[in-house]
């Protein structure tokens, strides 16, 4: 009878993982820098509201405003848009590509505050401002309080918030 002796290596398991793991890497950097990669991007947006309006503010440099899409639905704003590679430079050019190219598309839930007939659009810079104005009911009202009794009323001027407490 024949014996075998066996050395135990407790690393040699997590040796072939790691080789496994960085042939992974290795082919999906491959597959990457055969073409660009135009995939789609998220444009940044801040939102502010004033006493009278709600503002967007989308960033989207080398966006051209034709394929800008803006619509308000069921108190949603939805941005579409699209930003393209410029293919003046051949692609095999390229030693770096960063930017993000393709469809973009941003929706916010909006407050019924939001008057839908005042809504503008400014496009400048690279920065998409949509301004959309609320309400008349919505805005701040100045409310009279009198004080005192009847013979001696003061009355004191003060602001509403238009928030219900």
């Amino acid at each position: 009878m024949s014996s075998f002796i066996t050395r135990f290596d407790p690393f040699r398991d997590l040796v072939q993982l790691q080789d496994r793991v960085n042939r992974l890497f290795a082919e999906s950097a491959a597959n990457r820098e055969e073409g660009i990669n135009t995939s789609s991007f998220v444009p940044p947006v801040d939102i502010y509201e004033d006493e009278h309006n709600i503002v967007l503010k989308v960033e989207a440099p080398g966006v051209d405003e034709k394929d800008l899409d803006i619509r308000i639905e069921n108190n949603t704003i939805t941005i579409r848009g699209e930003r393209k590679f410029e293919k003046e430079t051949k692609e095999e050019n390229y030693h770096r590509v960063e930017r993000r190219y393709g469809n973009f598309q941003r929706s916010f839930g909006l407050p019924n505050t939001v008057n839908p007939e005042q809504v503008t659009a400014d496009y400048k810079s690279g920065i998409l401002t949509v301004t959309l104005g609320k309400r008349a009911e919505a805005k701040p009202k100045q409310i009279k309080v009198n004080v005192g009794s009847a013979g001696e009323q003061k009355t004191i001027e003060g602001k509403s918030s238009g928030k219900a407490a």
